[in-house]
């Protein structure tokens, strides 16, 4: 197997910021995202990646960023890295490196609200609902099960705790944190975003169970940023095995949070080496969900 591409170093080029998984540049007025192979779980990032899987979220969020742009703007600028070297001559010498996991955006005041919409029951929200019978704040109905299909898909907010963990927050809380008018507009655009994207993913074959969104402010106006819809954003679900009332088998990094669940790990750095056959199932389930969502058949052309 290929080996991952944990970093990306520009000489030259100013790093924005370092996520979990991409590393960002500033270019003045735009930024460009470098999509690595490194794979976080529990917030913690494992001491090895997953071969391609930068090219493969870029590849999804590219898609998506186009089949949602009629709901709303989005950052991207392009994703083409001739078209990009014609932009930022010095960037020729990494071409081989950038080439398939770069994104030329617009740089924008991030909205520091993670926005997840849920179709189903699962993860965070399967464990919220069992404790308090709601999802931030969302009243739901008793007796529902692990993975069953919510009556209708919810907007659950959430933020960065001080622990760097996703925390649910109320409507209330995120409308202070946005204001009325923002936070107004962002749900109602992760709400349809959500449906456009669920309705497409289930014509080929599978079930977008959740996922987040973040936006940003360029010029007073609210535009879609970050990844869209991809395996690190989202749980998406073969809807052929789909059985409401357990885990679901999933084409996302589940499977990777499923066998750290079988360790002795406490959730905190360092994390553990993942085995090959970890790394190579997880790959393999990352190129599942861009075969059936987008219909490439390889990584060749990205």
């Amino acid at each position: 197997m290929k080996k991952a591409i944990l970093s990306v170093e520009l000489e030259g080029f100013k790093i924005f910021k370092k996520g979990k998984v991409r590393d960002i540049f500033d270019l003045g007025e735009n930024l460009l995202i470098v999509a690595t192979d490194r794979i976080s779980a529990f917030d913690v990032v494992m001491p090895n990646g997953i071969p391609d899987k930068g090219k493969i979220l870029t590849a999804l969020s590219v898609f998506w960023f186009k089949f949602t742009q009629d709901i709303i703007e989005n950052h991207l600028l392009s994703a083409d890295i001739e078209e990009i070297i014609s932009l930022y001559p010095a960037l020729s010498s990494y071409r081989e490196v950038l080439q398939g996991r770069t994104m030329l955006v617009k740089k924008s005041q991030p909205i520091p609200i993670e926005c997840v919409v849920r179709g189903y029951l699962a993860g965070s929200g399967w464990r919220e609902y069992r404790e308090k019978g709601s999802i931030s704040g969302i009243k739901l109905p008793p007796g529902l099960r692990e993975s069953d299909k919510l009556p209708s898909p919810i907007f659950t907010p959430a933020t960065k705790a001080h622990t760097g963990h996703d925390e649910n927050i109320t409507e209330k809380e995120a409308e202070k944190i946005a204001g009325k008018e923002v936070f107004s507009l962002i749900k109602e655009k992760s709400l349809a975003l959500y449906e456009k994207a669920k309705e497409y993913a289930e014509e080929r074959g599978i079930i977008i169970a959740d996922t987040k969104f973040e936006f940003g402010i360029i010029n007073g106006k609210v535009i879609l940023i970050d990844e869209i819809l991809t395996p690190d954003s989202s749980r998406f679900w073969p809807m052929d095995e789909y059985q409401p009332g357990k885990g679901q088998r999933s084409f996302d990094k589940q499977f990777v949070r499923d066998y750290l669940d079988s360790l002795d790990w406490d959730k905190t750095p360092p994390a553990p080496q993942l085995p090959p056959e970890i790394v190579k199932k997880t790959r393999l389930k990352y190129l599942e969900a861009l075969k059936r969502l987008t219909g490439k058949q390889s990584l060749k052309n990205l």
